[in-house]
């Protein structure tokens, strides 16, 4: 599709081209022309002044015809030879030219395709599981009062998963719009901590990991609602995958006229092949999954990385295996 279009636009730049180009050679050969116009007048009209004068062979009417004749077809063939090259040349250029320009749109493309593939791969699994359970049950004529409870138990299990990723889904899209972000105001990174602490509490507390804050009261500017989500994000992710009786640390520093927040863990850690596809969507490593068995879909740090980006950040990760890993983010 996009080669199509590439060859559709290339031939609408050379078009333009040639156009411009034939036009400039017709206004030279007019303007030429008309300077030989003039000069063969002239040298009529000298020679109509003083019949009597006698010119040698190189000045004679017909030697100044032949002379503008000559140069008319030099410069035609120059001219010809000139819009040849341009032709050339511009198709070349402008092929080039049309990739380039198309490139950002194929990007986009893709990247729809993949996340309405990825979309519908990871719908797909609680949608089968619970078609599946409804399925067995119309089958079953003797199905119990307490099989039906346990049934429609496990649909809304399934249909919890579902909103779980729905939701996602539309934060993603929400964060990924371009010019989606907010006015920006002056908020309390300190605050900002506390709100997203307050939210993995109750996680932190379940699996025995206590969380050491150490920010102080430093003002930015961006917004509460999805700062809050991006650190409760990272804090979310390090509880997940840190250690039991471990402890999780985050660290506030001010770096010139930036704010440089760290979340370090204790945990499993990731592999160094797995690294570089962390912030994909739906990317969660299998090795980390055999490790320790963690709900979710893999879009928490695809969201992270967008809300970054929408505060003009950036986000980095360093992490080693079975040694912990350590989110910095300098906004």
């Amino acid at each position: 599709m996009f080669e199509k279009a590439k060859i559709k636009l290339t031939s609408w730049y050379l078009l333009i081209i040639m156009l411009v180009s034939i036009v400039f050679s017709l206004v030279i050969y007019v303007g030429v022309n008309k300077d030989l116009e003039r000069f063969e007048r002239m040298q009529g009209m000298r020679l109509k002044a003083d019949k009597s004068l006698v010119l040698p062979p190189p000045l004679s009417r017909e030697f100044n015809e032949q002379f503008a004749a000559d140069a008319r077809n030099r410069l035609i063939f120059t001219l010809i030879f000139i819009n040849s090259g341009i032709f050339v040349l511009a198709g070349f250029a402008g092929y080039l030219l049309a990739g380039i320009t198309l490139r950002p749109i194929k990007e986009m493309v893709d990247e729809q395709n993949r996340f309405i593939a990825d979309a519908s791969h990871e719908l797909r699994t609680p949608l089968t599981s619970l078609k599946t359970s409804i399925e067995v049950g119309l089958r079953n004529k003797k199905m119990t009062l307490q099989e039906a409870k346990k049934l429609i138990e496990s649909n809304l299990e399934d249909v919890q998963s579902l909103q779980v990723l729905s939701d996602g889904l539309i934060r993603l899209n929400y964060y990924q719009k371009p010019n989606g972000s907010k006015a920006f105001e002056q908020v309390s990174i300190k605050n900002i901590l506390a709100n997203a602490l307050t939210k993995v509490k109750p996680m932190a507390l379940k699996n025995k990991i206590k969380i050491i804050s150490k920010a102080a009261d430093n003002k930015i500017q961006g917004d509460e609602k999805s700062l809050t989500e991006l650190f409760a994000i990272l804090l979310d992710n390090a509880i997940k995958y840190g250690k039991t009786n471990s402890q999780v640390e985050v660290s506030v520093k001010k770096l010139n006229n930036r704010m440089v927040v760290v979340v370090s863990d204790k945990g499993i850690g990731i592999d160094e092949k797995d690294l570089p596809h962390v912030f994909e969507r739906f990317y969660r490593a299998e090795k980390s999954r055999s490790k320790k068995d963690v709900a979710g879909y893999g879009l928490g740090l695809s969201i992270a990385k967008k809300i970054v980006e929408m505060h003009n950040g950036i986000i980095k990760i360093k992490s080693k295996k079975d040694e912990g890993t350590t989110f910095t983010v300098t906004l």
